[in-house]
């Protein structure tokens, strides 16, 4: 059997930056309410009259990580792109990349676990170069918030949250099954769907009944309930890092490096005390991006080995919580 290794990674931001104190100007909010709950301090959001779209975005990211990989994009067998905010309701943003970015006529798929979809898409990329089918895949991770938060004082909990953006990396094949991705761990449950989702448009709830609504009904906007999803993370965090570890004979000591999903400091920063991880072992940069959903652990890497952060046999591990609930990690030598 195969292992599958990380061999190009780039990452795409738009220019615009938001800062707390430009949201402050538009809802009932300010620099050190955020902060304090969130650890962000500004985000990258979409400017009107831009043509970035998730796709798009992606797109962009995608052509870094080729180029860094030194492969050209008929190099790649295959796409996977993880995204909670596609161009369209169908199809999905594959697709779209496979003709952006000129490609042969390969395989595309959309991955939609949200938070968790950038480790799910690496899981399901490293299971296909496992067994052989493929050589190269491409990886994404792309959202398209800002357009569809509710930026009012009443939708300030979770807008405040939340940033545009897009990261890939190239997946290729290898030999020597001591480097590369070891293990993936992937778990959900979906009894608590409700806790964070963004219930409409469905097909239970299309367009027309939105409207008809008169603005009555406004499930087309994010909801979570932060205190229930908070206290899940931190469990299911724990469980599915000491999962990966355990699975390959490694203790917390081993780690180089952990990317958790940037869904807020606080997370991390409770992970990291029960880990007793010390600051050099953990990468965040939520401070600056907001949560970007999908596109977030791929950005941090990327952004993590553009600082040289990340060195030849270094262990790192990612890991993620999100709606679904769904969560999971990937262990990784680099």
């Amino acid at each position: 059997m195969y292992n599958s290794k990380i061999t190009g990674l780039g990452f795409y931001v738009p220019e615009n930056v938001v800062t707390n104190d430009d949201l402050s100007k538009f809802m009932d909010t300010n620099d050190a309410w955020i902060q304090e709950r969130t650890g962000i301090k500004e985000r990258h959001w979409i400017p009107d009259g831009s043509e970035d779209s998730s796709a798009i975005m992606g797109a962009k990211a995608a052509r870094i990580a080729i180029e860094r990989s030194g492969l050209t994009s008929k190099d790649i067998d295959f796409i996977v792109f993880a995204t909670l905010s596609p161009d369209y309701f169908f199809p999905g943003c594959g697709v779209q990349i496979q003709d952006m970015l000129d490609m042969k006529t390969i395989g595309a798929i959309d991955i939609r676990n949200q938070c968790s979809g950038f480790i799910y898409a690496l899981s399901t990329a490293d299971q296909f170069i496992k067994t052989g089918m493929y050589k190269n895949i491409l990886v994404i991770g792309a959202e398209y918030h800002s357009n569809g938060l509710d930026k009012s004082t009443r939708g300030r909990g979770v807008s405040v949250i939340f940033g545009d953006g897009a990261g890939a990396c190239v997946l290729s094949r290898t030999e020597d099954n001591n480097k590369g991705i070891l293990s993936s761990h992937l778990h959900s449950e979906g009894k608590h769907a409700d806790k964070l989702i963004v219930a409409s448009p469905s097909i239970k709830n299309w367009v027309p009944e939105i409207i008809d609504s008169k603005g009555k009904d406004i499930s087309y906007f994010p909801y979570m309930d932060g205190t229930f999803v908070f206290k899940n993370a931190i469990v299911r965090f724990s469980e599915v890092i000491m999962e990966g570890l355990t699975a390959n004979n490694l203790s917390v000591n081993d780690i180089d490096l952990f990317i958790p999903h940037q869904a807020n400091l606080r997370i991390s920063q409770f992970i990291q005390q029960r880990f007793k991880l010390r600051d050099d072992q953990v990468y965040n940069n939520i401070m600056n991006y907001g949560n970007t959903t999908a596109a977030s652990i791929i950005i941090a890497l990327s952004e993590a080995w553009e600082k040289g952060k990340i060195k030849d046999n270094d262990l790192v591990v990612l890991a993620a919580f999100g709606s679904g609930f769904t969560w999971g990690s990937v262990v990784m030598k680099w």
